[in-house]
């Protein structure tokens, strides 16, 4: 089994993504246990799928600290002034923990055995699946469903992740090296509002 890679950064993934999911249903006006459930959902729902997938033990079972980092950081979000969380700060921390988790995913899955592409597809499943549960189950808009830069950095983290390991770089200078890149995509993407073009069809009539 893959032994931890850059544990503090995934921690530190888990906590953001969680932070996300209860601030989403702070801005709803649910309740606590609304905000633990989506800091849950959101923080571990990726990893949750691509380990059912790969067949491995749930990450977050077997992990002590998951669990409190996730009710710590609903907590967080529950006691703290509603404008901590407007702006975007927490975009950018989440930009962080999405290119860390695709990068993660997709270095699980060839460790798994997994070939080399849906080992990349895993990655981008860890790293946006967990938002796009939130969003379907809070009744918002997924990321999936707008034009903003969101899943191509966890496709570009994935898949350079997947490109270096192949290529024998050293694991942890791998995935590190491919949460920068797939970092830099999505900042650049927050800073300059990139997006993607929607299709358009024109008529010949």
């Amino acid at each position: 089994m893959i032994e931890p890679v850059l544990p503090l950064l995934s921690l530190g993934g888990i906590a953001v993504f969680a932070l996300s999911g209860a601030v989403v249903a702070a801005q709803l006006n649910q309740t606590f246990v609304t905000a633990s459930f989506f800091a849950l959902l959101t923080g571990v729902g990726g990893g949750s799928i691509r380990d059912v997938m790969l067949d491995a033990p749930v990450f977050w079972l077997i992990d002590p600290l998951v669990a409190p980092t996730i009710l710590l950081s609903a907590a967080v979000v529950w006691i703290t002034p509603a404008r901590w969380w407007e702006g975007k700060l927490l975009e950018w921390a989440d930009a962080a923990g999405l290119a860390a988790f695709s990068a993660l995913g997709a270095g699980k899955a060839l460790a798994y055995g997994v070939e080399p592409v849906p080992a990349m597809i895993l990655g981008v499943i860890t790293g946006c699946a967990g938002g796009m549960l939130r969003d379907a189950v809070a009744g918002v808009p997924s990321i999936l469903m707008r034009p903003d830069l969101y899943v191509t950095p966890s496709a570009l983290a994935a898949t350079t992740a997947t490109t270096l390991l192949l290529c024998g770089v050293d694991e942890s200078l791998a995935l590190l090296a491919a949460s920068v890149v797939g970092f830099a995509l999505r900042g650049a993407a927050i800073a300059w509002n990139l997006k993607l073009p929607a299709y358009s069809r024109t008529s010949d009539v």
